[in-house]
């Protein structure tokens, strides 16, 4: 049976608080460093690797976040998750995002569904239907096939499926597997969608529509935006459009789309890129045993975040070093650092998933807490962030803990030799030398070259970024973010704090408005 406590109750974060603070500088430099960085790291799954050898923790600190591990009985919490467990309080709602890519435990049945069953079915569906777009067997109008889909979403039904798709499409254009380009509207801004109309061919475009509840202001704004465009074309909607949604919203049985595919409440927007929200726009780009492949990476990761030993764990280890970063050291941000141009959106997609989880300043049961819960995430794909916000980062007056990836191998399979050196050899290069840069710094006389250095960092390492690889490090960070948030007793799952902005802008739009609120909608011109 598990508890569920605040973490300024437990022995053990108290045991942390007390630790030895390392010194990073020193303990990274020489053959003590060199040794760190071969100790320090643990193994993922699909050939990735997490090593935490620039982070400030040694052996006794890792001991304590172990015991802090068991005492917060996170192993425990992940297992009454995936075995169907009510864990999202908020929303009375389990959370079954694991289920979209494995089964991890027992049966989970919800509403006399067995919920593996549905998903899986869900995935079959989309699987046949893509397979007839790109056979030519679902067609445009004229009998042509359709060359473009374009997801229409928002939030997460946006951030994590568009992502995915440009971190995959190197890859795919390389290995023969780009089978249609994809496209995203989000943004309300007019000037998205048209943006986005104007690039395409609408006559061979294919859309999908995301949305859970059927309801979502945004999505069906730009929804009407595409209608309005397919109409001024002489097209017929319906045939150009599907519906990603539940199957209780006004869009699940509506004439107006060539099909709907699933997913139910159990799978919060920000974590449903391996469900039908990601699953329709991928497999209509990439194919379906594409996506099957970057469901099976992220299941393997999934398995090694079920291990009780923290340092055979590597999404609870990482967790559990950033709580020490934020509850003990008093770090409020966290940099996320992909060198991989194919990760560009990665660090916007996380942003949302770590700051809508755990940005809560109240526990499960709605009590205030009196510790820091999520940090700010933020971050750019190397080497283009060396040379915008790096100059904070190392010489700013916070410390701002720093998560790099990179891959040994690039996924367009061109390069050139310059000065001695490939132009991957120079990102993976710079990489190492920001490591060591901002762990150990340089003393100069010059204040305004000196560099203090004790700036912690970790990297996860693989040999390149595939579908499963992808999967396996989509499901590292959401399962860091949920150990986290089970260690300060929040609510990963909802959202409360998005809404009453959604709430005001409908009382602007029906001009029920009063005060300042009155006086910014007619300075806006409402």
């Amino acid at each position: 049976m598990v508890s569920w406590n605040n973490l300024d109750t437990l022995k053990s974060f108290e045991a942390l608080k007390a630790t030895k603070r390392v010194p990073l500088a020193k303990v990274m430099s020489g053959d003590e460093g060199a040794q760190r960085v071969k100790n320090y790291w643990v193994r993922m799954a699909e050939g990735l690797s997490y090593n935490y050898a620039a982070k400030e923790v040694d052996d006794e600190i890792l001991k304590v976040l172990s015991d802090l591990a068991e005492e917060a009985q996170l192993a425990d919490k992940f297992a009454e998750l995936y075995n169907g467990a009510v864990i999202n309080t908020g929303e009375k709602r389990l959370v079954l995002h694991q289920l979209t890519r494995g089964q991890l435990g027992n049966d989970v049945v919800a509403e006399g569904v067995n919920k593996r069953e549905f998903y899986v079915g869900e995935q079959k569906k989309i699987a046949e239907f893509a397979n007839k777009v790109h056979s030519g067997e679902i067609t445009n109008a004229a009998g042509e096939k359709f060359t473009t889909v374009v997801q229409i979403g928002i939030g997460g039904s946006d951030l994590g499926p568009r992502a995915m798709y440009l971190a995959l499409e190197n890859w795919a254009k390389q290995t023969g597997n780009f089978k249609m380009e994809a496209k995203f509207i989000s943004n309300v801004d007019p000037d998205d969608a048209a943006g986005v109309l104007k690039s395409i061919d609408v006559a061979h475009s294919l859309f999908v529509l995301v949305s859970k509840s059927g309801t979502t202001l945004e999505t069906l704004t730009n929804e009407s935006f595409v209608k309005d465009a397919l109409k001024n074309a002489g097209l017929d909607a319906s045939k150009h459009m599907i519906a990603v949604t539940s199957e209780t919203s006004p869009l699940a049985k509506s004439a107006d789309y060539l099909a709907a595919f699933f997913m139910d409440d159990y799978i919060g927007g920000r974590f449903s890129s391996t469900s039908a929200v990601g699953g329709a726009v991928l497999s209509l780009a990439y194919g379906p045993e594409v996506f099957a492949k970057f469901l099976e990476g992220a299941a393997e990761e999934d398995k090694l975040a079920t291990n009780k030993d923290l340092l055979k764990n590597p999404a609870m280890l990482d967790a559990l070093i950033g709580i020490y970063e934020r509850n003990v050291l008093g770090y409020d941000s966290t940099a996320v650092l992909p060198y991989s141009q194919a990760l560009s959106r990665f660090p916007a997609h996380l942003q949302q998933a770590d700051m809508e989880s755990n940005g809560k300043s109240v526990n499960r049961f709605g009590e205030p807490v009196s510790y820091k819960t999520g940090p700010v995430i933020f971050g750019e794909p190397g080497t283009n962030g060396q040379h915008s916000f790096y100059q904070l980062l190392h010489q700013g007056t916070d410390i701002i803990p720093l998560q790099f990836v990179g891959f040994k191998r690039n996924q367009a399979g061109m390069d050139v030799i310059i000065q001695g050196s490939t132009s991957q050899q120079k990102l993976c290069a710079n990489v190492a030398a920001q490591i060591i840069a901002f762990a150990c710094g340089k003393e100069d006389e010059n204040k305004n070259k000196n560099f203090e250095g004790g700036r912690p960092s970790s990297i996860i390492i693989g040999e390149q970024l595939t579908p499963e690889a992808l999967g396996a490090l989509l499901s590292h960070f959401e399962n860091k973010i949920m150990f986290q948030g089970f260690v300060w007793n929040v609510n990963s799952f909802d959202q409360e704090g998005v809404q009453l902005g959604k709430v005001l802008a409908k009382k602007v739009l029906a001009h029920e408005t009063d005060g300042a609120l009155k006086v910014f909608s007619d300075l806006l011109n409402i």
